[in-house]
C-alpha cells in the first residue's frame, strides 16, 4: 500500500495518505485532516530510524550536539535548533508546529531572536517568565 506525506499549504500541517487504489493511474483529491484545504504539496517521505525516546533525550545531552554553537550568531542558532529537531524524531518534532520551522527559517536567514520575537510575538509562550519567552521581554511579561 503505498503511503504518502502531505504539507498544507494553508495551515502547514504534515500529513499522511495511505492510498489504497495504485491501479487506474488517477490521484485521489487531498484534502488536510485539519483545515479541510486542498491545498497541499507532496513531500519526500523521510526515513525512519528507531530510537528509545530515552536515546534521543541522552543524544541531546551530548556536549558534541553544542559544537560548532555561537550563541551570538543567529545563523548557528539556527543550525542548531535544526539539529535538535532532527535529534528528537518526526512524533516529538512535529508537536513543535509550523511556528518552530519559521523561526529556525528565520534565524539561518540571519535574523536576530529579538527581531523574530517583536514580529511573532505569540511564539514567545503563554507561560511568559523566563523559561517562556526568548529575551528578556518576556520575563517582564511583554507580547502577551
Amino acid at each position: 500500500m503505498p503511503i504518502y506525506e502531505y504539507r498544507c499549504e494553508a495551515c502547514g500541517r504534515r500529513f499522511t495518505v495511505y492510498q489504497l487504489n495504485i491501479v487506474g493511474g488517477a490521484e485521489e483529491e487531498v484534502h488536510c485532516p485539519r483545515c479541510g484545504s486542498t491545498q497541499v504539496v507532496r513531500r519526500f517521505s523521510r526515513v525512519a530510524v528507531l530510537k528509545s525516546e530515552e536515546a534521543r533525550l541522552e543524544s541531546l545531552a551530548d556536549s558534541a550536539m553544542l559544537e560548532g554553537l555561537d550563541e551570538s550568531d543567529p545563523r548557528s542558532l539556527g543550525r542548531f535548533m535544526r539539529k535538535m529537531k532532527e535529534e528528537l524524531g518526526s512524533e516529538m518534532a512535529e508537536d513543535l508546529g509550523p511556528e518552530f520551522d519559521e523561526v529556525i527559517d528565520r534565524l539561518e536567514a540571519g535574523q536576530s531572536p529579538e527581531e523574530i520575537e517583536k514580529e511573532m510575538p505569540e511564539f514567545a509562550g503563554e507561560e511568559g517568565g523566563e523559561e517562556g519567552g526568548m529575551t528578556e521581554g518576556a520575563e517582564k511579561g511583554e507580547g502577551e
